[in-house]
Formats: structure tokens, sequence, C-alpha cells
């Protein structure tokens, strides 16, 4: 049974992914550290280059709220280690920056002014702190290394200390700015799959999730912290499932949110020119929700502190989208089974008001056949302009035909609206 902390979650059903560090300086990707071995002095050129002087985000929370999204989640701390926010417990931390300022207050205070709720992301992983133990499954400087080697240089590293630092640093992030509604944590890679791997026991997450809940009651906590029965979603990356989420990680829970990027990393790509389209986009969205999921859409601001147009551009496209289609997301979910899906088309269901809403992937000429629809439909329309969509029946066959215009309606997937008896 679903959680009741949960309705709000699977109704809104959209979020804003937000991945900003000092990666964003080098503008090459977000493991970057990892991918080229820097050491902790080489990465230190980006500390002191950080700066960014035309970072505003109210016109963040402006644009997500605009595309329809009705929470989002910041990187509090991504595997550089680096705090966006003004750490007790660190120097390594974007108020001892040239910028100076703490940026998650600020990006907390403007989405919250646009009435979308909150959620911090906080990496398990540190590739700074000193008493971090190193491994070779994606520290820098442990890659290719054997486990004699990783001994000799952890020597004086203690884990228990890191664990300190990590639950102090939730405690902080829970405790000074107001209510939070989904912490996401990322993640866990255990023993024995590999070697050198780090899990529950390393995180002790059992305390911490115990501390998560006693300070925020009501929480929703994703599923990296490798301790079965803690997460409330799963989270799959990057992929478009078929059906609905059930496991992930090892890890079951009732709802799950697939989280995707405009083009390949998560934070700013300067150089990466693989976009998805709009079209892609809105297509992303509908195939989540019509699998129960939510999507978590992530964006990578510069160094200088904005969102690049190309982001700002794709938001303005599921705006436009949204703005005659939001129905068919929020509140919405997957079709009963007794409505197979017509080709080229996806189904979303609001079973409060027993409505169907079918998203035309491809749009056809004259007509849309849907199964098992005789005598069940009462009315259908357009929802790009409320236009009525004719029908016949063929009971015999138990289908309905929907006669729809030649021409395509001027929206990227168009919907059309179906009342049932």
């Amino acid at each position: 049974m679903a959680k009741d902390y949960l309705k709000w979650f699977t109704h809104d059903r959209f979020g804003m992914f937000i991945h900003w560090g000092l990666y964003a300086v080098p503008g090459r990707h977000e493991w970057l550290k990892n991918h080229e071995k820097l050491n902790d002095e080489q990465y230190q050129r980006f500390f002191d280059a950080f700066n960014p002087d035309m970072f505003d985000p109210k016109v963040w929370a402006r644009a997500a709220a605009a595309a329809g999204m009705k929470y989002f989640v910041v990187t509090t701390k991504h595997h550089e280690g680096f705090c966006m926010f003004d750490s007790h417990y660190t120097d390594f931390k974007i108020t001892n920056t040239a910028y100076g300022k703490d940026a998650i207050r600020e990006i907390v205070d403007a989405f919250r002014a646009e009435n979308l709720k909150v959620g911090f992301y906080h990496s398990l992983i540190d590739w700074h702190h000193p008493d971090y133990i190193i491994d070779n499954v994606n520290y820098p400087s442990g890659l290719g290394k054997t486990e004699e080697e990783l001994a000799e240089m952890n020597k004086g590293r203690d884990q228990k200390k890191y664990i300190r630092y990590l639950h102090d640093s939730v405690r902080q992030l829970l405790t000074e700015y107001g209510k939070i509604d989904i912490i996401w944590f990322d993640f866990s890679f255990p023993k024995p799959k590999y070697a050198t791997g780090k899990g529950r026991e390393d995180w002790d997450s059992e305390n911490l999730v115990k501390m998560i809940r006693t300070l925020q009651p009501g929480i929703i906590i994703n599923n990296r912290l490798d301790l079965p029965g803690s997460g409330d979603v799963l989270t799959p990356e990057q992929v478009i499932p078929e059906e609905k989420v059930t496991e992930c990680r090892g890890a079951t829970a009732d709802a799950w949110e697939g989280c995707q990027t405009f083009s390949g990393p998560w934070g700013y790509g300067r150089d990466f020119n693989n976009w998805k389209s709009a079209k892609q986009c809105i297509d992303l969205l509908i195939n989540h929700v019509c699998r129960d999921g939510n999507l978590l859409m992530n964006v990578g601001p510069t160094g200088r502190g904005y969102i690049e147009e190309r982001a700002m551009e794709r938001l303005g496209d599921f705006a436009k989208w949204m703005k005659f289609h939001s129905s068919s997301i929020y509140g919405c979910g997957m079709a009963p089974e007794e409505f197979p899906e017509p080709r080229d088309c996806r189904y979303t269901y609001n079973k409060e008001t027993n409505e169907l809403f079918l998203h035309v992937m491809n749009w056809p000429c004259f007509t849309i056949r849907l199964k098992n629809m005789a005598g069940k439909l009462k009315f259908a329309k357009l929802m790009l302009d409320g236009s009525e969509i004719t029908f016949t029946e063929d009971e015999e066959k138990n289908i309905v035909s929907l006669r729809v215009p030649i021409a395509k309606p001027d929206t990227e997937v168009p919907v059309i609206q179906l009342f049932l008896k």
C-alpha cells in the first residue's frame, strides 16, 4: 500500500534535477575528476575559479514552474566532495569561493516562492574527504590499484570519521533549510559484486535513515542506501522502462522516478551536442507517467551560474505542451489493463475522474482504433483546442474508431481526452 506522504509525489509526476558544482567550470563532465584522474591539487584550480556571477535562482525557478515541474532536487554535494551550502564541517564549500554565498539557501528560497517542493541530492561518495576510504571502483587515485596498493594508500584514513561527517552534513541540511520533501542519495556499490565496494555499513545507512525520519517525518528517501525497505522511490536513470518499475538496484518500492538528461552528462557539458529534441523530451514525460512513474528532468547550470539556452529552450518546449496537456500528466498513471494501447500511442489514466488520455506519438491518417472500448466511451475531444473527436463503434469486434483530422494538430504530441461512461 502506498504511503500517505507519497501522494503528492505520485500526483505531481514531474520535477527538475539540478547538477551544479565545481565541475561546471571545466564544463566537461561531472565525473571529470574521475575520468581525468585528477588529484586534489589539480582540481583546486576549479575551486579557485568558481565565481558564478550570473547566478539567479529566481530565473531557474520560474522556468521550472512554467515547464510544469512541481518539485526539484539539487546537488548539495556531488562525488567531488564540494559542498554547495555553508557546511559546518568542511572548508571545501561554496562560501569559501569567490562567490561567498550559500547557493542552496538561495535556490531553496527561489523555488519555494514558485511553490515547488524541495529536494536535496547528497552524494554518499566523496573524492575529497581525507577519511573516505579509497576504492578501485570509482575513486580517481584508486582506479586500477590492487587491494594491497589500496591498503597502503588508505593508511591513516578512517571511514567511521567519514560516516560521522556524512551524518552531520545530512543533519545540517535537514535542520537549517525548513521542510525538505525529498532526499536523494547517490550511490552504493556494495560487496561482493565490487571487491572494494561500499554499501550500508560504509554509510551506517540504518542509523542515517533513523535520523532522517526523526528530523523530517514524511520526507521521501530514494533507494540507493543499500538498505532494503528504506527507500520510498526507485530511481532508474537514462532508461525508458517498458512497464512499471518494481525493482531497481536490489530494492523494491511503491513508486518510481526516472531521471534523464537533455544531453549526455548531468553537469554542464559545453561540447556535448547530442541534445534530445522537444518531441523526445515530451515523449520521455509521457512514457514515464504511462508506466506509473515520475520524470526528473536534469539541467546542468554553467560555471557563471545560468542555465544555458539549449536547456532553457527545452524547458520552454515543455511549457508550451504542458499549457494544454498538463491534466494528462498530473494525477495520472497507468491505464487499466483492459485498454491496450493503440499502435504509436500511449495511455495515461486518471482514476479519480475515470478519464483516459490518448497520447498520439505518431499522428495517423483518418482513424485511431481503440480495442475493448465499444459501449464504454461517452465523449472524446482534442485537448489542444477542446474540439470534438467523433467516433464509431463496432460492438462485434469491441472496437471504437476515432475519426481524426488528416493534418497533425500543432503540438509536439497531440492528446485526445476520452471520457468513459
